[in-house]
Parts: structure tokens; C-alpha cells; sequence
């Protein structure tokens, strides 16, 4: 099976349980597929050279402190 037809199956797959995900190029190598589940984002990657990584990300709860938004942007100032 090809990584192509691989890709296609897993996105089929979750087509079929109408989960709500995303395909994302963001390195000429590979496809994403990004999918979000209650708690959790999860990034799948197919590889051109047949490799597939999976990320997944678990929430820590919910902030209710509003000052944690200038934490989100010290990533960004130079």
C-alpha cells in the first residue's frame, strides 16, 4: 500500500465516523492530518518515505485567568 493510499484510507476511515479533522501541507515531504477529539489534538503525518509520526497534545484543563493571554504572546516578542 502506497503512503498516498494509506493517507486516503485513515481520512475515509474518519469520514465514515464524520469526525471533524483537517489535511495540512506544511512541509513539501509530508501531509497532515489534523484532528481534533474532546481533550486531545492529535497530528498524524504521512511521509513521503512511508513514514507516519503521531503527536498527540492533552489539554490541561480550562484557565479562567485572563493574564495568561500575555504569556501566549511572549512567544512572539522579539
Amino acid at each position: 500500500m502506497t503512503q498516498m493510499e494509506r493517507l486516503l484510507q485513515f481520512c475515509m476511515a474518519l469520514n465514515l465516523r464524520r469526525a471533524h479533522y483537517e489535511l495540512l501541507v506544511l512541509r513539501p515531504d509530508a501531509a497532515m492530518v489534523a484532528l481534533d477529539v474532546p481533550g486531545q489534538r492529535w497530528e498524524i503525518e504521512f511521509f513521503a518515505d512511508g513514514r507516519i509520526e503521531v503527536e498527540r497534545f492533552v489539554s490541561q484543563g480550562v484557565e479562567a485567568n485572563l493574564e495568561v493571554l500575555k504569556d501566549a504572546l511572549k512567544y512572539f516578542d522579539e
